[in-house]
């Protein structure tokens, strides 16, 4: 669980966390990652056993958040949720349901979302945008709840804002992904640390990264191709219509 500034969430969402697991026998620890939070919550979690806590001393961003999780994990599933009480863990059961129907990774799909009507059309337009590009089809591609066995979480590489495609790099790798309803729940305290329409502004040269790796990995030169082809055809056009001017309606250029 990456987190941020989450003080009064992260004890509530471990206690549920902790009364689900326990309640169908599963063997687990929680993970918390703190992004360089300014508030209390690393105090309010040191008070919380057993958890294991890995503490940035400035914000690197959530990707960085989720790849030392990865990292520090050592069962034979992850999950990732976030810190803002929004995913609900009685949702568990059926991701673990649902991984063990052959899936390599389960996406959550909020089926109603509870975050406001903006963020929820950026999302539309930015799964729509990706599915298109990628290839990799899901309804939610940024949902912070997903359930990897574990090799596939440990076989990313995470940086920038690559978090936000994590469905279409994995699915790229030859690995299947598959999608889990789950309920979403309102956020009670504190506010949301993501930004709508400024996002896709940042995220932009990730996005032509995950492109070039889901589309173009093993033959990354035919973009450039691509491109070079219309431009150029492009320009060639443009001469032509240059050259007729010149030649055949006696228009002087230049």
């Amino acid at each position: 669980i990456p987190f941020h500034n989450e003080e009064k969430n992260l004890t509530i969402l471990c206690h549920e966390i902790d009364k689900e697991l326990v309640k169908d026998s599963i063997n687990y620890e929680i993970i918390l990652i703190d992004d360089g939070s300014t508030d209390s919550t690393l105090d309010e979690l040191k008070k919380l056993k057993p958890v294991r806590i890995i503490s940035f001393a400035m914000n690197f961003g959530k990707s960085q958040a989720l790849q030392a999780g990865f990292n520090a994990a050592s069962g034979e599933y992850i999950f990732t949720m976030d810190g803002d009480l929004q995913d609900d863990p009685a949702e568990i059961p059926h991701f673990l349901e649902e991984i063990k129907r052959g899936s390599d990774l389960v996406v959550g799909w909020k089926q109603k979302r509870r975050d406001g009507l903006s963020k929820g059309l950026v999302s539309k337009i930015a799964n729509g945008i990706t599915g298109w590009a990628t290839g990799a089809y899901v309804h939610d591609m940024n949902c912070g709840y997903k359930l990897y066995k574990s090799h596939v979480a440990k076989g990313l590489l995470l940086t920038g804002d690559h978090h936000r495609y994590i469905p279409a790099i994995v699915a790229s790798k030859g690995y299947k992904v598959s999608e889990q309803k789950v309920h979403h729940r309102e956020r009670k305290f504190g506010e949301s640390k993501y930004g709508n329409f400024g996002r896709f502004f940042k995220s932009f040269f990730d996005f032509i990264t995950i492109i070039l790796l889901s589309r173009f990995s093993s033959r990354p030169m035919h973009i450039f191709g691509m491109f070079g082809f219309v431009t150029g055809t492009v320009g060639f056009l443009i001469l032509l219509y240059m050259s007729w001017l010149i030649v055949v309606e006696d228009v002087f250029v230049g």
